[in-house]
């Protein structure tokens, strides 16, 4: 019989003596197989599964839950509530303080393959159209005067070459070509207090030429303030943010869309393609796509099998 998030929150609870993060709670259910039984179709059920537990314990006096802290929000049973130490939560966070930080010892240009897998084939992103991306070796560009954060590490675009009918391109043409759609990435091994604004800023300057721009990481940290904070950034500048999971890369999610723009800035465009060849022949690439109405895969980033890739260059590294 198939059983709900909170079903599913409430047993992990009961064989926990700690308050759980909505993270937490849904590893521990998977240790027990306790997801075979759940009835859901998401792509992120844990954040399915935080959001009601939040929900649940403001709005409803009946709750069976009770929440613990908040940065990062807990969650524990009510019925055992008066069994918790009072300091229960600093307890915790000392016990997480000294646990050794594993290393991260992979190199950011990994996470590039998956981003290309990401945007080609996740659905909540691409809204089922082929978007292909092209990496941009800032080692090619020439860095003079003020443009360090000028360039992005990833670029991307979409064409509905496979998608509209010829005619109708040829139509597009002689318009204003609105068909085309560029986007912009910023990648990042982790976001955390300590570096989450100057990456948010790098990826809003690098991005100001594009239809979409985003911030991507593959460790964010799970901690309300920041989220709330992202959030906050993401609405006031437009930038979106993406987290990859490598744990599950298809599982991997767009935390907050980018804001789309309806014109390009040219001025940077120029400036970007003078500076650097990789951005140069992206646009090349894109020019003769368009004009043989046939996208080159071959002039950008491959799509490979993005668990072998993980399994080979970053499993055991971070």
């Amino acid at each position: 019989m198939a059983i709900t998030f909170k079903d599913f929150a409430k047993e992990v609870l009961t064989n926990s003596d700690i308050p759980l993060t909505p993270q937490e709670i849904w590893d521990h259910g998977l240790n027990q197989s306790l997801d075979q039984q759940l009835k859901s179709s998401g792509s992120t059920p844990w954040n399915t599964l935080g959001a009601q537990l939040f929900v649940d314990t403001r709005d409803n006096e009946k709750s069976f839950f009770v929440k613990v802290g908040k940065r990062p929000a807990r969650f524990y049973l009510k019925s055992k509530q008066d069994e918790l130490p009072t300091n229960i939560i600093e307890k915790i966070e000392e016990k997480e303080q000294k646990t050794p930080v594993k290393k991260t010892t992979f190199h950011e240009r990994e996470l590039h393959p998956l981003l290309a897998y990401f945007a080609n084939a996740n659905p909540l992103f691409n809204r089922g159209r082929n978007i292909y991306t092209k990496t941009i070796f800032h080692e090619k560009s020439t860095k003079k005067g003020f443009n360090e954060w000028l360039h992005p590490d990833m670029v991307g675009f979409y064409l509905p070459i496979d998608d509209w009918n010829t005619n109708l391109l040829d139509f597009n043409k002689i318009t204003d070509n609105n068909s085309l759609k560029l986007f912009s990435f910023e990648l990042k091994i982790k976001l955390d207090k300590s570096n989450y604004r100057e990456s948010f800023f790098q990826a809003v300057s690098n991005s100001t030429w594009a239809h979409e721009g985003y911030l991507v990481a593959s460790n964010i940290a799970n901690d309300d303030d920041l989220l709330s904070e992202l959030e906050r950034l993401s609405m006031s500048f437009g930038i979106g943010i993406i987290k990859l999971n490598l744990d599950d890369i298809d599982s991997s999610s767009v935390l907050f869309h980018a804001r789309k723009r309806e014109n390009l800035d040219w001025e940077t465009m120029n400036k970007l393609s003078e500076k650097n060849p990789d951005f140069m022949k992206f646009l090349q690439d894109i020019k003769i796509d368009f004009e043989s109405k046939r996208i080159h895969k071959n002039e950008y980033d491959k799509i490979i099998d993005p668990y072998k890739h993980i399994e080979d260059k970053i499993a055991n590294k971070y």
